[in-house]
């Protein structure tokens, strides 16, 4: 998909605003589990409309041919809505929502995957509203239609939340996929259900999200059988400096929306006044600020160019470095630990938003620790584009996944 394609999206999730599909209207009760968490149904996705999404779907949403196995059971969708805090807030109090996909097996006890979505320029286009999510419904498809239980946070500022985004916000980030693990695990509990193994997934944003909650619930104790990503910007730093001192020629145009929703939610959560105003020419500003906030825009106001939408001292390598935006651009990267848990990260070769080095960064950090850490391993799926990468490597993590059940 190209740029102007990629924005017309943005214009139309953004007039769309507050709508809501047609399998979210379906929705029941609410059921309040415990203190600050409840749960409601919100449909119910049959085999036949899983294996579309496999067979159709997929394709038209990638670009290529995909195959995998089919769908063997029905699943049941569920909203979770649970209580969490900002970290980079003071712990401010906030409600957050987040999907829960139970598969309709006889089987109590189920391994548990949680992914963690891509970068979207709509709202709602998030785990918990499925029908706006093509990446969540191939999940669906291959993961929940096949006997897993799956969840997927939606982020603080994301869904249901009345936050601004926290785009890349790692702490942020931390909370409300560890807090939404929680909640999931007190409904199921309800359920009688049993968690047997848990493991993480995610693409793009959500590649760094996946290592992101990985860092943070290792440190905590929590056991992880094994962590997946495709296309993951584990060194933020390392990716956009990318984009300004050492272009490809095949870099993706709508990189410059990477630069506008971090600089806007850096500025919002780490409390920077004028970050954003900082890094974005004058002549942009405005519609960047919308376009972070939700706003109704023209697409083609977006600015395609770098050089248009970030002033220009910030391609001087320096500069962007000893900046107040880069420093927190420098802090946000999910690989500098001594990582336990088994990970795979799946990079392609042709990836227009993420380079074949930094696919490839935490396995080589991992390797340069003494006689080397060997719990990474980086795995190429080919000349495969942004998305081409992700629908690719889903069928390998569900083949990985598999074998540790």
């Amino acid at each position: 998909m190209n740029i102007r394609s990629l924005l017309t999206a943005l214009a139309v999730s953004l007039a769309l605003a507050g709508t809501k599909p047609a399998s979210a209207q379906q929705q029941s009760d609410v059921v309040q589990v415990s203190s600050g968490v409840q749960y409601e149904l919100i449909g119910r996705w049959d085999v036949a409309k899983l294996d579309q999404i496999l067979t159709s779907n997929t394709p038209k949403f990638a670009g290529i041919p995909f195959s995998t196995t089919p769908a063997k059971n029905a699943v049941r969708l569920y909203r979770i809505t649970y209580q969490s805090v900002v970290p980079e807030k003071a712990n401010k109090p906030i409600t957050a929502t987040g999907l829960l996909a139970i598969p309709e097996v006889d089987t109590k006890a189920l391994p548990l995957v949680s992914y963690q979505h891509g970068t979207v320029y709509g709202k709602q286009e998030v785990p918990s509203f499925p029908d706006q999510s093509p990446e969540t419904q191939l999940m669906l498809a291959q993961f929940a239609g096949q006997g897993y239980l799956m969840i997927g946070a939606d982020y603080f500022g994301m869904g249901n939340s009345t936050e601004p985004e926290g785009y890349m916000v790692k702490h942020s980030h931390q909370q409300a996929t560890g807090d939404m693990l929680a909640a999931s695990r007190a409904v199921l509990a309800a359920m009688k259900l049993d968690v047997t193994k848990l493991f993480l997934a995610g693409w793009s944003q959500g590649g760094f999200v996946t290592m992101a909650m990985l860092e943070k619930l290792e440190h905590d104790g929590i056991k992880v059988d094994a962590a997946a990503t495709a296309s993951a910007p584990l060194d933020v730093f390392v990716a956009l400096s990318g984009f300004l001192d050492f272009p490809r020629k095949n870099d993706a145009s709508w990189t410059t929306t990477l630069f506008i929703l971090s600089a806007f939610s850096f500025e919002n959560y780490y409390g920077v006044p004028g970050l954003a105003q900082s890094l974005i020419t004058d002549k942009y500003y405005d519609v960047s600020r919308k376009a972070y906030l939700r706003q109704k825009i023209d697409a083609a106001d977006i600015p395609t160019d770098l050089h248009a939408l970030i002033r220009p001292d910030y391609f001087d390598p320096q500069y962007f470095a000893d900046s107040a935006y880069g420093r927190l651009v420098a802090q946000t990267n999910a690989y500098r630990w001594v990582i336990k848990t088994p990970v795979r990260n799946y990079y392609g070769e042709s990836d227009e938003a993420i380079a074949t080095g930094l696919g490839r960064l935490a396995m080589t950090y991992q390797q340069a620790i003494g006689a080397g850490n060997d719990k990474v391993e980086a795995v190429s799926t080919g000349p495969t584009s942004h998305r081409g990468t992700f629908v690719t490597a889903v069928p390998q993590w569900k083949s990985w996944f598999d074998g540790m059940k």
